[in-house]
Parts: C-alpha cells; structure tokens; sequence
C-alpha cells in the first residue's frame, strides 16, 4: 500500500512539476515582450498564481510523504 501511495505521489510531483514549468516558459514570454495587453497583464498575474500553487501543492506532497515515512 506504501508503495502505491508513494508512486502517486510521485506521479502528482511530476505532473505539478510539469505544469510548474509551463507556467515559468509562458511567464519568460511575456516577460520579454516590451509592453503588455491589459490581457496579457490578467494572463500573467494569473500564471504567477498558479505556479505559485503548484509549488505549494508540491511542497505539501512532499510534506506529506516525509511524515508517513518517518511514521
């Protein structure tokens, strides 16, 4: 049962991760461009948010994982 909790675990990580990435891609995008739509400026407070929380969504997993371990 540890084990496949574990690769759940390890398979939301990567997912999160992934989409991590994608945001930080899309952010270098606009980020370079030298001025931003009112759209674009929705787009990228949106983004910052949401790698925000994938990060926070990884840090809890990885949270998580280290408690059952050790318990």
């Amino acid at each position: 049962m540890d084990e496949l909790l574990e690769s759940q675990a390890s398979a939301e990580i990567h997912r999160l991760l992934t989409e991590h990435q994608r945001y930080s891609l899309r952010l270098d995008e606009l980020q370079n461009k030298p001025y931003l739509s009112s759209d674009e400026q929705l787009e990228e407070v949106r983004l910052k948010k949401l790698k925000l929380h994938a990060k926070d969504l990884i840090a809890a997993i990885e949270h998580h994982a280290a408690v059952v371990v050790s318990a």
